[in-house]
């Protein structure tokens, strides 16, 4: 019995080696560098309220032909705002029978957005059809589904969204090496036609740390397509003076250096 006893325990320290093997520091750390704002042309704007559900965007919707918003919840304050420009919002989400509030420029699908299509799912590429022609905004808030959501979508679709505002859930996974590799190829699939404007930590969870690194659990990234413009030569400040805290009764979140300096 004693021997099988440590025949088990030898088995869980294996195991959970192989499962909890960490990221090379240096992986980390140039993901992270990766996602370090750039400045652009067009200023920064606050779209939607002060605190969750209002988010920075360059200031350059003229000629959006819709809003993508997926993920609805019981905060639309983003979508009305967008709504209140004139531009059409579609939403998806199978939790709720519609949005909290109506709007006549609301389009609203009672389905997830995932990677496949039932009764129950709808993928990016779908949504994307509904509006046919046109450049898009996107925002997108749902729980952690983003990370295969964008690894499934199209760059046809991807290419097609002027400005991406994208809440990233589990961040601190990036110190798992085989969590690492899917967050890696989401970011480098983005980037591939975008480039980030903005971050913006979640402040309803502490940063994790490891291997002394701080990450945001949850963390809101503006990405902007490449063909707009930009300005290279102009670092980047921290925090922008339209940041607000997502759940003010909460610490804020200083967003340290590595993010956003070079």
């Amino acid at each position: 019995m004693k021997a099988r006893i440590k025949h088990l325990a030898e088995r869980a320290v294996s195991h959970r080696f192989w499962i909890e093997r960490a990221t090379p520091r240096d992986r980390a750390l140039r993901l992270i560098q990766s996602l370090r704002p750039i400045s652009t042309v067009a200023p920064l704007i606050r779209i939607g309220p002060e605190g969750d559900g209002g988010y920075l965007v360059p200031d350059d919707l003229e000629g959006i032909s819709a809003c993508v918003s997926p993920g609805v919840s019981i905060e639309v304050g983003f979508d009305n705002a967008m709504a209140d420009r004139g531009i059409d919002v579609y939403m998806a989400d199978a939790s709720v029978d519609g949005p909290p509030t109506q709007h006549e420029k609301f389009h609203f699908i009672k389905r997830y957005l995932g990677v496949v299509e039932d009764e129950m799912n709808i993928r990016l590429d779908h949504m994307g059809s509904l509006i046919p022609e046109g450049d898009l905004i996107l925002q997108m808030d749902i729980e952690g589904a983003e990370w295969r959501v964008i690894l499934d979508a199209s760059p046809e679709v991807l290419s097609r969204f002027r400005i991406m505002v994208i809440e990233f859930h589990d961040l601190r996974q990036i110190f798992g090496k085989f969590s690492f590799e899917l967050i890696e190829a989401a970011f480098q699939k983005i980037q591939r036609t975008h480039s980030v404007v903005h971050l913006h930590p979640n402040n309803i969870v502490k940063p994790y740390v490891s291997q002394g690194i701080s990450v945001p659990s949850i963390m809101e990234i503006t990405f902007y397509r490449n063909d707009r413009k930009f300005l290279s030569q102009v670092p980047v400040s921290y925090p922008n003076s339209l940041d607000c805290d997502n759940v003010p009764s909460m610490p804020s979140i200083d967003l340290p250096k590595i993010w956003w300096q070079s």
